[in-house]
């Protein structure tokens, strides 16, 4: 039914240097299914044409290959995932990453779990919650080698959210559009408040498209001062 799409799906991962099985292409069949189908009762995603899905969710989940060695059995946690980009997609490829995908919207993470119930996914888990709360002392602070984000915020806000949950030494990776270079000025100062340092900005575009992508790899260099992130809502509102 999806020979075509996957030939390209195919061709795509060759060039990222990723190779799959046939069960594995059979789960991302099996996702994106699920994905269109719930996404006639809730909102998902804008983009639900298999083609474009497979472009610009999937291979640009896996694009992460880029400038982050994920053959290594890492704990990963995806703040804002969504519809579990790019947490599910690197899930399928690298399944021994364990991987916790966070969201504030409960619809979402029952729809997470299901995907992860129906494709067999273990060591990875769909939590309800803000960002805010769970990088609190006796949360999950500074418990992960990793961090990545495709949410679409602000990177001084993303990496408030998201530079507490990583581990002094591990990264924090934001997936950004074409434009980035004004925020990433912008984000400086708040990036290096938090216990980060910019050690990487990879421009490239998507396999066989005319997408132009960012991977932003942020170093953490020290504890995040406990005082951040700040309670929620503030730091959308009053970027450091």
């Amino acid at each position: 039914m999806y020979t075509e799409q996957l030939k390209t799906f195919q061709k795509d991962l060759e060039e990222l240097h990723i190779t799959i099985s046939d069960a594995q292409y059979q789960q991302f069949i099996t996702y994106y299914e699920i994905l269109v189908e719930k996404n006639k009762v809730m909102n998902l995603t804008a983009i639900t044409d298999f083609d474009d899905v497979i472009k610009k969710h999937f291979v640009d989940s896996l694009s992460l290959v880029k400038v982050f060695d994920l053959k290594n059995p890492v704990s990963v946690i995806d703040v804002g995932t969504g519809a579990g980009f790019p947490g599910i997609p690197l899930k399928i490829v690298f399944p021994d990453l364990k991987i916790t995908l966070l969201d504030s919207l409960q619809k979402r993470i029952g729809f997470l779990q299901e995907v992860i119930a129906e494709l067999e996914l273990v060591g990875i888990e769909a939590i309800h919650g803000r960002a805010e709360d769970f990088a609190k002392p006796g949360q999950l602070r500074e418990t992960f080698d990793l961090c990545v984000s495709r949410a679409v915020a602000n990177l001084s806000v993303l990496s408030e959210y998201c530079l507490p949950y990583v581990k002094v030494g591990g990264k924090f990776i934001s997936y950004k559009s074409d434009k980035v270079n004004m925020e990433l000025e912008q984000a400086k100062h708040s990036i290096s408040l938090l216990g980060g340092k910019l050690i990487e900005q990879k421009s490239f575009i998507l396999p066989s498209s005319d997408i132009d992508r960012n991977l932003v790899v942020i170093e953490k260099c020290c504890p995040t001062p406990k005082q951040y992130p700040r309670k929620a809502g503030t730091a959308s509102k009053k970027p450091l």
